[in-house]
């Protein structure tokens, strides 16, 4: 009975140790040698919808977070100025397309009149001509801007995307050039991990990435599709002298660098809702098979 008790208690501490051993192996190899990292950001394009043209709002047919289609319009601009501005656009070009004619017409007679019209003036009715030619040439150029001005007094969603930030109003005045609404691109999201340098060994252009959303439980797909060749080196900042100023501070523990990886996402699983700035936690490379491989990826997914 006492050697029995003797043995379970040796197995029992060797069950111990073996499993404290597997543990130690996989908190090591997960943390310090898997290429993984819980520094991830969720990243996406944003347009800055900015009016070609000044002018008071008059309409905002969108509201804050709303999904818009590309061609969808965004808000529009108080037209009748630029209805004006046509209106004298095509005033302009009929009056200096009849003077043109009147122009043309006087230059075909002393054409007919050889013998009793010097060349010299024919030449210099000809030329008159010629200029009367590029002023209504402008003044078509004008009206097509003018045209134009009106089409872009109204703005349109260029990208398939949400409505985001919107604080534009109804009698608001914008500004051609400054942006007044962005509209957040849906089919552009990303996400960037930022790598340790030791665990760069292990990711590639074309890898599998795993990507772990902090705020749900689905595993969302992906693949490596470029890896920055550089980051800033602030001891690399040159004083007012261009020497170069080196950070006189360096712990015996040396911190290893963030390299930034993008990572495309192959597929969004239903449920998901996807926001620039979202934290993740990204594996790249084959998904490990068996009890070990399960125990280093829920590791990194939940730890």
């Amino acid at each position: 009975m006492l050697l029995l008790r003797t043995l379970i208690r040796v197995v029992l501490t060797l069950i111990v140790v073996g499993a404290a051993v597997v543990l130690g192996f996989t908190l090591w190899n997960t943390y310090m040698v898997a290429p993984w990292t819980r520094d991830g950001r969720v990243r996406v394009y944003v347009v800055d919808v900015a009016p070609e043209v000044s002018g008071t709002v008059v309409q905002v047919p969108v509201v804050d977070n709303q999904y818009v289609h590309r061609g969808d319009p965004l808000y529009v601009l108080d037209p009748v100025r630029f209805r004006l501005a046509i209106s004298e656009a095509e005033a302009r070009l009929a009056g200096a397309d009849a003077e043109l004619k009147l122009r043309q017409s006087d230059a075909r007679r002393r054409m007919g009149l050889g013998g009793i019209v010097s060349a010299e003036e024919q030449e210099r009715f000809n030329s008159s001509v010629e200029t009367q030619q590029a002023a209504v040439d402008a003044a078509r150029s004008a009206l097509d801007v003018a045209r134009l001005n009106l089409q872009r007094s109204v703005l349109y969603s260029p990208v398939n995307g949400f409505i985001t930030n919107l604080n534009l109003r109804v009698g608001d005045y914008a500004t051609a050039g400054q942006a007044r609404l962005a509209v957040i691109d849906a089919d552009s999201f990303w996400v960037y991990g930022y790598f340790e340098e030791t665990k760069m060994w292990g990711v590639h252009v074309g890898d599998v990435a795993r990507v772990k959303l902090m705020g749900y439980r689905q595993i969302l797909p992906g693949h490596v599709v470029s890896i920055a060749r550089g980051i800033n080196d602030q001891n690399g900042n040159p004083d007012r002298l261009g020497l170069q100023d080196v950070s006189p501070i360096f712990t015996w523990v040396r911190l290893a660098q963030r390299i930034p990886v993008r990572v495309h996402l192959d597929r969004v699983p239903p449920g998901v809702t996807l926001a620039a700035g979202m934290t993740a936690t990204i594996s790249v490379g084959p998904e490990a098979r068996g009890s070990h491989g399960r125990l280093a990826t829920w590791l990194q997914n939940h730890l």
